[in-house]
């Protein structure tokens, strides 16, 4: 694999912008709307009155500060953190107060900040995990979507008898991405995709996100890399000490001298 430098990493082409935000459907309800939401760990509001939404199609982003609440935010979509007040709506509906593997079979699926994959269990083994619930669905479809993954992460194929905890950081990230897509996610929320990988990987990565985008797939992302996932989403939320401080197309965040200075080194070529 060629070598990429950071600078790379944020290039503007035409690969790595979203297609238009102004294609997305937002006459309807959005399919997923967080309204005031708080969120407490013992007396400490970990989210502040927060308010969030995505419409079906789109890559929404979360940026911030460590210890901002962007975890908390999908820790609580996903049913992970009780919602002290507000409210979380998915396809209309209050969702709050639902356990988490309901919430996956509504269509809400995650992979979680350090990949949480199972490292005794091989790559297929994990990617069955994904698909667990699905009892209705038949095996042979099953089948095509593991495919489907597999066509996506071209590695995983290679090491579908591997254990993965055997496997490279970008591996392993590969698998919990995989994961999450066979549980057949109407969005898909994704915590810190990059961390921890290297430059050519990274780039690898949002590549991947943004094709599994363009196939359908809502998503929204949490990530350190505030750069590339400002060039991917077509929407982006700044959070500081759980409140949201800025709400706007990613686009005008990238050019944002404020988001610039404080995410992004304040050097990245608009």
């Amino acid at each position: 694999m060629s070598q990429t430098t950071p600078a790379d990493e944020i290039a503007d082409d035409a690969s790595t912008r979203p297609d238009g935000a102004e294609e997305v459907e937002r006459k309807k309800p959005p399919l997923l709307e967080l309204s005031d939401v708080v969120v407490r760990y013992g007396k400490i509001e970990a989210l502040r009155g927060v308010s969030v939404t995505v419409h079906a199609g789109e890559i929404v982003t979360l940026i911030g500060a460590n210890g901002a609440g962007k975890t908390t935010t999908l820790k609580t979509i996903s049913g992970l953190r009780p919602v002290h007040s507000g409210d979380v709506r998915f396809q209309g509906e209050s969702v709050v107060g639902l356990p988490a593997h309901e919430l996956v079979a509504l269509g809400i699926s995650q992979a979680p900040e350090g990949r949480g994959i199972f490292p005794g269990m091989t790559v297929m083994e994990n990617l069955e995990m994904g698909t667990y619930g699905r009892t209705r669905v038949p095996r042979a479809v099953i089948d095509q979507e593991i495919d489907h993954v597999f066509s996506l992460f071209p590695r995983l194929a290679d090491r579908r008898t591997q254990s993965g905890g055997t496997l490279s950081g970008g591996e392993q990230q590969m698998l919990a991405i995989g994961r999450a897509l066979l549980a057949a996610p109407k969005v898909l929320l994704l915590d810190e995709p990059s961390m921890g990988l290297a430059p050519q990987l990274v780039a690898q990565i949002f590549s991947i996100i943004t094709e599994i985008n363009r196939q359908g797939i809502t998503i929204l992302l949490v990530e350190q890399n505030a750069a590339q996932a400002l060039r991917r989403a077509h929407r982006a939320y700044v959070l500081e000490t759980g409140r949201v401080v800025k709400a706007a197309p990613a686009a005008e965040l990238l050019a944002d001298e404020t988001v610039r200075n404080a995410y992004l080194g304040g050097n990245v070529e608009s």
